[in-house]
């Protein structure tokens, strides 16, 4: 039998965790260049971001750009949807990879939130899976059947050689135990959504251990991640854990809608449609986003939001349990354009994570 112990022995590859950069568009998109080079240079290991259609600019377009402008920073979405065709979508990351030279690497769930916001059901779980091995097999060149007919990506790179690439990582962002066990067999890794619990941690641990046993497949295959909102303030400035908690309002309002909160109003969708406004005195890009749902309880209860030694403290617990892959939400849609929340975690915290440098 695989412990809980030894998921984390074979999940940490190098000993250290990859913190990646994950939330809203940095804003504008048309300057992400600038704002990659700046987050490389800070020392985030990837830069994520997120897909929703008609509220966030295409995110294959953006990381393009993102990868041209660096070097090391790997790149990637948290989380992309299944709205697109398989083949649409194995095409864009295949290119992505081939632009970033190996660095991409993708995070894919049901896609609720981008779903329900266009009034479309989320795919079941058994729809999703379907989703995920057409993915898959088409990134690995294989031949798939899409709808009766057979479709495969086999011929692309002997007419454009700059795409014979291996096929990037997809992992499944998950929260419950069917996405979970689905990730576990199938998927490259499983990155939880469950906020930055323990012990919920821990549970989702161990149900990736029964899956891959159920399964016969050797959890040294998958790399564990999972999503956190982190926002630092200054210690005991009551003004300034307000704004660090604003900064991430909006995220832990998406990400609670995969964890189960028990204060779910029947229509959430429409609970939280039209309550998104221009903020007052705030410029092009940002807005203030209502809910009576996301209470700071709830912010604390799902994210990490302190000074820096905390939110080090906290996520060096995460990482100890076996956490390869760690997305640090640093910020929501129409909040903090600045990403000066990014900058903090990333020149605060970040370095407290790292092991010494040698003399």
């Amino acid at each position: 039998m695989i412990t809980a112990g030894r998921m984390n022995e074979v999940n940490s590859i190098d000993g250290a965790p990859e913190f990646w950069r994950m939330g809203a568009t940095p804003v504008p998109c048309t300057a992400v260049a600038e704002l990659a080079r700046a987050m490389e240079a800070d020392g985030w290991d990837g830069l994520a971001v997120g897909e929703a259609p008609a509220l966030l600019p295409d995110p294959y377009v953006v990381l393009a750009l993102a990868a041209e402008a660096t070097t090391t920073l790997r790149l990637g979405t948290a989380v992309a949807v299944p709205l697109r065709h398989p083949l649409l979508a194995a095409g864009a990351m295949a290119t992505l990879q081939a632009i970033a030279g190996g660095r991409a690497c993708f995070s894919i769930g049901r896609g609720d939130g981008a779903m329900r916001a266009l009034r479309r059901r989320p795919p079941t779980v058994t729809e999703f899976e379907i989703y995920l091995r057409s993915l898959q097999g088409l990134l690995r060149r294989e031949d798939v059947e899409l709808d009766g007919a057979m479709a495969t990506m086999a011929r692309i790179d002997a007419i454009d050689p700059g795409l014979d690439q291996p096929p990037p990582p997809v992992d499944v962002a998950a929260s419950g135990p069917r996405m979970i066990a689905l990730g576990a067999r199938w998927a490259d890794g499983v990155s939880f959504s469950v906020g930055a619990d323990l012990g919920r941690l821990r549970g989702c641990i161990d149900l990736v251990r029964i899956a891959c046993e159920a399964a016969g497949r050797d959890p040294a295959q998958l790399t564990l991640g999972c999503f956190v909102q982190v926002a630092v303030c200054d210690d005991g400035d009551a003004t300034d854990r307000a704004r660090a908690r604003e900064a991430v309002r909006g995220l832990v309002l998406t990400h609670s809608r995969l964890t189960g909160y028990e204060r779910r109003p029947a229509d959430r969708t429409s609970a939280v449609k039209g309550r998104t406004t221009r903020r007052a005195g705030g410029g092009p890009g940002e807005v203030q986003i209502y809910s009576d749902e996301v209470t700071d309880e709830v912010i604390d209860r799902f994210g990490i939001v302190g000074p820096p030694d905390h939110c080090a403290r906290r996520l060096r617990q995460i990482a100890a349990l076996g956490i390869r892959r760690i997305y640090l939400g640093t910020r929501a849609v129409g909040v903090d354009l600045e990403e000066r929340n990014t900058q903090r975690l990333a020149r605060e915290v970040l370095p407290l994570l790292r092991p010494a440098p040698l003399a």
